[in-house]
């Protein structure tokens, strides 16, 4: 919408002196509001700026200064900008998306739970039982000999054959290995 002649305007060369002026100052304090992000900080002096251009009166309030009067207008918008931010959701770099790992939840475990006994549960006996001890019952392979009565050698035997088994079975599961 054009403005009307009727309507006051301010002087460019006014607008020059007072970027040139307060600009730097601005950029400062509007830096420290924003925590360090440069780009927003420019982003708010130049709506800072523009808020002054139009409002000519207020530079021709005959003030000693007009930094009070820029510094309140850029306090403002920089909190009117972060409660934008704050009422949406964040934004995500579609790159970090696909870097970020898949979400974890109650759906994905209970599948992946019957899958595995259901992997488990079609292997042999003797398979089973050397995974039961090993794995479950955390026993060491001494021990899941002498429960079994079995020797050693034979249940590092079945022990990697049982594993093997199983990630044949599991394909498109990580497995760590």
């Amino acid at each position: 919408m054009p403005l009307s002649p009727t309507l006051p305007r301010t002087d460019p060369a006014a607008l020059a002196e007072l970027q040139h002026e307060h600009g730097r100052a601005l950029f400062g304090f509007l830096l420290g509001l924003t925590g360090g992000d440069a780009q927003r900080a420019e982003d708010l002096v130049q709506e800072t700026l523009f808020r002054a251009w139009q409002h000519p009166e207020a530079l021709a309030s005959g003030h000693e200064s007009m930094r009070p009067w820029l510094f309140t207008v850029g306090r403002r918008l920089a909190i009117d900008a972060r409660r934008a931010r704050m009422s949406r959701p964040q934004e995500v770099d579609p790159e970090g998306l696909e870097q970020a790992p898949a979400p974890h939840d109650g759906v994905t475990s209970s599948v992946t739970a019957i899958d595995v006994r259901r992997a488990v549960g079609s292997l042999g006996r003797e398979h089973r039982e050397v995974l039961l001890q090993v794995y479950f019952r955390d026993r060491s392979v001494a021990e899941a000999a002498a429960e079994l009565g079995i020797p050693a050698g034979t249940v590092k035997s079945r022990t990697y054959y049982a594993l093997r088994a199983l990630k044949k079975d599991l394909q498109g599961y990580d497995l760590g290995a």
